[in-house]
């Protein structure tokens, strides 16, 4: 029996053959972020023969993320595994002839362009705008495709990017919005079917272009409601005329002239966030979505976010009307990182 019988029943797909399952085999693709998202595309490539997958997250699992990442079990979380080594070993027990690359690391513009330098296709399993903007610098600069995914509540969006192609993703969102004032999963909630549907949309995409038939991606903003049942296409062209990235080779996040940076407060078991460039923080808006998480107090001069039972150690986020995060608790800056992710949203 060839190794190649695993893939029959996609190759009988006109749209793909054997010619082009040989191709998935010789590609590569780096996955970055492994939650709801990157889990669900991660586990579609290794399945489909990609031959080469590099999965790429900060965190570590928690137990309510087994309602939509379905890589990871109990018995990962009893053993205090990273999500990208957890995956790792789950993909390797579906697909063994696959090379997996687990990376525990966060992306930042120190390694993404060795992240994404070598590999065909980049896909976004991520949870926040900071590394979108970054990825699309570095694969617009590198002329490696990419697609964009994101899903919340019950409703979800896609896109492939095609670096001076197709518009970037600067092109469809030119300024990171303001800390706070997008929802996050630890905020209005996510339904895995949500996360799921568009990673699948994501997979598709991805495949498209790995398998040389670019002409044939959607070459639209896919949107799609799960509760509602609705999928729309939206056109999206250059919200201004001139786009930093694509047009102008400006690589603002990349060069880290733009997102945030962190700094370790000696002996105050705290990590500070600072945000590059000008924003404004409403208290108001950030409070009512974070009451459901957690307690919540402010003034006009901060305001502040207690996460975690009474019971544990709990975190708290310091916000002032700049972005900058204080987040006490912790002297670990992924764990801040990821705190300021979920709950504050950049």
């Amino acid at each position: 029996m060839s190794e190649l019988d695993r893939y029959s029943r996609q190759m009988l797909l006109p749209e793909l053959g054997i010619r082009g399952q040989e191709r998935l085999l010789a590609s590569s693709v780096t996955v970055v972020g492994c939650g709801a998202l990157g889990s669900v595309i991660a586990s579609t490539l290794v399945r489909a023969g990609v031959g080469r997958v590099r999965v790429v997250d900060r965190d570590y699992i928690e137990l309510n993320n087994l309602q939509r990442q379905i890589l990871f079990d109990e018995q990962d979380i009893a053993r205090g595994l990273p999500k990208a080594i957890a995956a790792a070993e789950k993909l390797r027990k579906v697909n063994s002839h696959v090379a997996i690359e687990p990376v525990v690391a966060d992306v930042n513009p120190d390694n993404v362009e060795r992240l994404i330098g070598d590999v065909d296709l980049v896909m976004d399993g991520t949870d926040n705008f900071e590394v979108r903007f970054l990825l699309n610098d570095a694969c617009v600069k590198h002329g490696v495709p990419w697609v964009y995914g994101g899903a919340i509540a019950t409703y979800g969006m896609a896109r492939a990017i095609l670096p001076h192609r197709t518009p970037c993703f600067r092109c469809m969102l030119t300024e990171i919005p303001a800390p706070g004032s997008t929802p996050t999963c630890d905020t209005v909630g996510v339904l895995s079917t949500a996360a799921h549907v568009v990673a699948s949309l994501q997979a598709t995409e991805g495949l498209k272009i790995l398998l040389g038939r670019a002409g044939e991606l959607h070459g639209q903003l896919i949107y799609v409601d799960v509760w509602a049942g609705t999928f729309e296409r939206m056109d999206v062209g250059k919200a201004k005329g001139v786009c930093p990235v694509c047009d102008q080779g400006q690589y603002e996040f990349l060069e880290a002239r733009q997102g945030t940076y962190l700094t370790s407060l000696c002996g105050r078991e705290a990590v500070q966030i600072n945000v590059r460039g000008e924003t404004n923080v409403s208290f108001p808006a950030l409070a009512k979505r974070l009451e459901p998480a957690g307690k919540v107090r402010y003034n006009d001069y901060m305001l502040r976010f207690r996460v975690g039972p009474d019971s544990e150690h709990p975190y708290e986020l310091t916000v002032f009307p700049d972005g900058r995060t204080i987040v006490k608790g912790t002297t670990d800056e992924g764990v801040a990182r990821t705190l300021y992710a979920r709950y504050i949203g950049l």
